[in-house]
């Protein structure tokens, strides 16, 4: 336009009403930029943009455009638009209302900082109008802690509370300088000194002394068992030798883990020692003779379980029902009353590592208390009687559940909802006897004897199959023996995985007709066997380990018995690792995606009794990591279920949102992905295109997975035989030889085959779709993951050994107890770390159709709880303490020697860190020698931001639509810490 655009700035009676002293001052620049995309010379300021100036949706979205190329004007969407249709009226809602709480100005500036533009409108929504993401809002969270002058910000609370405003009105009254003490805060106690070097070797040396004493002693049942056995004249003769060796070592493996338990701890009371010392060593004989006893394969989910628990010193009560598969360990200090139930994968040792110290205390649960499925029990807890501990929750150190309440969450605190989901059945002493009779009379007649004597069989039954097998004197010099050994291996592990999927689809199917949904039966009958029986067969883990994350796992799960419906197939609609009580009472929606470690809660159990029930997951939803969905669950389609979110059964059903922590508070349901994410799948038939190539390259990993898993098996089979030929010349030391000789196999072999799947490269973070090239390799690198090869060394300083061989970035003398870590290369952990049992460090996260990962830096003396959580892009300083079943989310940054737990976690005040949580300062900010120590933090962090994508149309309805963008085109930049050694 070749002439001066004038502005019509005469305000209505409303104009007195205007907030903001600059609210004049952006309505006349918006009536320019409106009159110049109307090319006209003026619009007035009180005219409707659309009734009377004729503007439409297309025009609007033009003038929303260049307001945002305009660095002094508000970020302004087509739903301030619709809203506020007046230029007047859209001047008023953006003007910011006057900063006065020094809070809103300075937590405005942190933000614009992290945002990296001028200014924020405090009353601006920091995901719909300001554009920021989850990352990016934790990344504002960590900066605000570092403010003295200003309260601690949780990602909770910035769900909660949207805006600067609203954000700095709740916290208004948590400043630091409006507290006030009315006694000195106790100096927290130092931590004890970290363990030599020297303990640490020793203490390894005697667990390896350990091993290879086992070994010898099993390798000496073993051969004079099968030599016995063998000598047998007859099918009935074999049989029966068979039940007396199963019987022998049904008792001595029982038997063996009591012994040792009373003679090496006997009873004790709360106590705590060192990691690496003399008693530790004794602590992790006891409880892996516990533990990793193959007896528990049968104990589990019957009476023999409780009584096993009473054997070890426990005091259970009558009437209690245990869905646990590990053993507690510390069951001197155990108490379970009357009519208890406990129900799957929760996490209840007894014992905890906190600062490099094993910590045994007190755990009391009374009668009829109910603890859900996946929760955590920290150590000095108690339940009263009637309580209730919902799913997905936790009890810390020194947390007490009073009679007759129902408490959830992580940290679990008082709730209205009964989780009390089965109504008891009779179920008399003598059903018990009969139920373990039966139980007993199958393990000893039935699964022990085809164990122990199967070979022994097959030998008599096919003689041919015998002289295939037996390559006659010096074996190992024979080709007959290795083409045996490659024989035997090809029938046994691809025979295996046929004959293994014709059952699981076909018998359990059958079964699963005697159960009735819905109605409840009482336990340890026919029903209760039978669904038992179901549970057990149809979760295959090696065919889901095959088939998950490919576009294969979907026929796999329908065949197995899923109610899929119409899919609509992604390439990844499960995960690989899926499990479920009955697969038949299984439905889930079309266009839903589901990442690893689902748990599907299809039965409801009481003490007495239990109910099949239908699972319905929704369509179009995203169901992150670790997820424990109940029958009962209140959520609908079009749901975001957040890494280890409890999942509400309660109040109104949930659509159209996001679902995040424990308990479960609502977030956004959109997932923030940068826009070239989706750019290479707008073209016509790409998105069919890349699919295909996706099953190509995932049917190759599957064949790579297939060929390399059965090369372990040949190898293993080579091994275990040349040690049973051997022991005929050398004795039973040779078969033991021939055990250690597997294991160090099997651990150099995976590793070389997990680091040759990378290209002996570490990873690097990325952002990319699922259809990228580069998320099928990384997919690749899952599937030929060691995922449980490392878990054999829990505990012990080789364990350390096994994750630098994998690429973990390990600091000395860190103390792993059941850690796992997907992206090894991506972690870097510092000196003298204590992680404990049940923790996952997972550099990696994937929502809806995009896949992101980050390095994760964790710093010396560090102690990370039992279950708890570490998401990708986060920094924990040194001596920091993340507490049992936290989940630290993406970007987090913990500073130097602070207490974090809860789910999400956030710092805990000092009257909010549970009782027995000793406060750990870090030791000095570098080792003896001068240098900087592994993981220790440094003032960079690392900076990730993604770019903010384009608003879109907004019909004022609750929709997955991407968030807003922020004034000026931001790009995504990225700088990842450089640990030094």
């Amino acid at each position: 336009m070749g002439h001066p655009i004038e502005v019509l700035t005469t305000a209505p009676a409303a104009a007195s009403a205007v907030h903001d002293e600059h609210a004049p001052q952006t309505q006349a620049v918006l009536a320019a930029v409106l009159a110049d995309v109307l090319q006209v010379e003026q619009v007035p300021v009180d005219a409707h943009v659309f009734d009377d100036l004729g503007a439409d949706s297309m025009v609007m979205a033009r003038f929303c455009a260049r307001v945002r190329k305009q660095p002094d004007l508000p970020t302004v969407s087509m739903k301030d638009v619709y809203q506020h249709p007046t230029i007047h009226s859209l001047a008023v809602a953006l003007a910011p209302p006057p900063a006065t709480d020094p809070v809103d100005t300075k937590l405005a500036a942190v933000l614009a900082d992290v945002l990296q533009v001028e200014q924020v409108p405090v009353d601006a929504h920091v995901f719909d109008d300001l554009g920021a993401d989850s990352m990016v809002m934790a990344r504002f969270c960590a900066r605000v802690r570092k403010q003295p002058d200003l309260p601690t910000v949780s990602m909770k609370d910035v769900y909660q509370h949207p805006t600067i405003h609203s954000l700095a009105a709740a916290f208004s009254a948590d400043l630091p300088a409006a507290v006030e003490r009315s006694a000195p805060v106790p100096t927290a106690a130092p931590p004890p000194a970290p363990a030599k070097t020297a303990q640490y070797l020793l203490c390894g040396t005697l667990q390896a002394l350990f091993f290879f004493g086992y070994c010898l002693l099993v390798a000496a049942v073993s051969v004079a068992g099968y030599g016995w056995i063998s000598d047998g004249g007859g099918i009935v003769d074999l049989y029966a030798r068979s039940v007396v060796a199963g019987g022998a070592a049904f008792v001595g493996l029982t038997l063996l883990p009591i012994v040792v338990k009373w003679a090496l701890i006997g009873r004790g009371g709360p106590r705590q020692f060192p990691v690496w010392s003399l008693a530790y060593v004794r602590f992790w004989i006891v409880k892996t003779l516990i533990q990793r006893n193959p007896m528990l394969l049968f104990f589990s989910g019957t009476p023999l379980y409780v009584w096993y628990l009473r054997a070890l010193g426990a005091k259970v009560g009558r009437d209690v029902a245990i869905f646990v598969r590990q053993v507690p360990v510390a069951t001197d200090l155990l108490t379970i009353g009357d009519g208890t139930v406990i129900r799957k994968d929760v996490l209840i040792s007894g014992y905890r590592a906190h600062a490099g110290q094993i910590q045994i205390g007190r755990i009391t649960l009374g009668r009829d208390v109910v603890v859900g499925e996946a929760s955590v029990i920290d150590t000095e807890t108690s339940m009263g009687d009637g309580a209730q501990l919902g799913h997905r929750s936790s009890l810390h150190a020194g947390q007490a559940v009073p009679a007759g309440e129902s408490w959830h969450g992580a940290p679990a605190r008082r709730a209205d909802v009964d989780y009390r989901l089965v109504p008891p059945r009779v179920c008399r002493t003598r059903r018990k006897v009969v139920y373990t009779l039966l139980k007993l009379v199958t393990v000893l007649l039935v699964d022990l004897p085809l164990a122990i004597g199967g070979l022994a069989f097959l030998f008599l039954a096919f003689p041919g199959l015998g002289e295939l097998l037996d390559a006659g004197p010096v074996a190992l010099t024979s080709a007959t023996f290795y083409l045996n050994a490659l024989v035997g291996s090809l029938i046994l592990y691809f025979g295996t995985y046929v004959v293994g999927f014709l059952f699981v689809t076909t018998v359990p199917r059958l079964l699963s007709a005697l159960i009735t949904p819905g109605r409840v039966y009482p336990l340890y009958g026919f029903h209760y066997s039978v669904q038992r029986t179901i549970t057990k067969t149809t979760n295959a883990k090696p065919l889901l380990k095959l088939t998950g994350n490919s576009s294969y796992v979907v026929h796999y799960l329908r065949a197995l018995g899923y109610h899929l419906g119409q899919v609509e197939q992604t390439g990844s609609n499960f995960g690989e690792a899926v499990k479920h009580d009955t697969p038949y009472l299984t439905s889930v929606g079309s266009g839903t995606m589901i990442a690893d470690g689902l748990s599907v809660s299809n039965a409801d159990f009481s003490s007495t009794s239990f109910r099949a029930s239908w699972v319905s997951i929704g369509a179009h939803s995203f169901l992150g990591n670790a997820v424990a969905y109940p029958a009962e669950a209140m959520v609908g389609n079009d749901v975001l279920l957040a890494t280890k979110v409890m999942i509400p059964i309660d109040g109104e059903l949930r659509e159209g949102v996001g679902l995040l922590g424990s308990p479960a508070f609502t977030i956004p349901r959109t997932v923030f992905r940068d826009a070239t994410i989706d750019a290479h799948l707008q073209a016509p038939g790409e998105l069919s295109r890349r699919l295909a190539a996706k099953n190509q390259h995932n049917l190759i990993t599957m064949g790579l997975f297939l060929l390399l898993r059965w090369v372990d098996v040949f190898a293993l089979a080579v091994i275990t035989t040349a040690g049973l030929d051997l022991s005929d010349r050398y004795g039973s030391s040779a078969l033991a030889a021939s055990m250690v000789v597997a294991v160090l196999f099997v651990t150099v072999y995976t590793v070389l085959i997990e680091r040759a799947s990378t290209g002996f490269r570490p990873l690097t973070p990325q952002q990319c779709s699922i259809y990228d090239p580069y998320f099928w390799w990384h997919e690749r690198y899952w599937k030929l993951m060691a995922d449980t090869q490392p878990n054999f060394y829990n505990g012990t300083p080789f364990k350390n050994v096994v994750w630098r061989l994998l690429g973990v970035r390990l600091g000395r003398r860190v103390f792993d107890d059941g850690a796992a870590i997907p992206e090894r290369t991506l972690v870097t952990i510092g000196d003298d770390c204590t992680i404990n049992a049940g923790t996952s460090i997972q550099g990696h996260s994937q929502e809806d159709g995009g896949f992101k990962s980050d390095h994760i830096t964790i710093g010396a003396d560090v102690t990370l709880g039992v279950g708890a959580w570490v998401h990708y892009g986060v920094t924990v300083g040194d001596g920091a303490d993340l507490g049992p079943d936290a989940f630290l989310m993406k970007g987090s940054e913990v500073l130097p020697a602070e207490h974090w737990g809860g789910n999400p976690a956030q710092e805990l005040r000092d009257d909010e860190l549970p009782t027995g949580l000793r406060t750990s300062a870090p030791a000095s900010s570098a080792a003896p020698d001068g240098h900087a120590r592994i993981g220790r933090t440094h003032d960079t962090m690392e900076e990730l931001m993604e770019v903010l994508r384009q608003d879109a149309l907004s019909d004022g309805q609750h929709q997955a639509v991407p968030p807003q963008r922020m004034a000026g085109r931001h790009r995504a930049r990225q700088r990842h810490r450089a640990a030094t050694r």
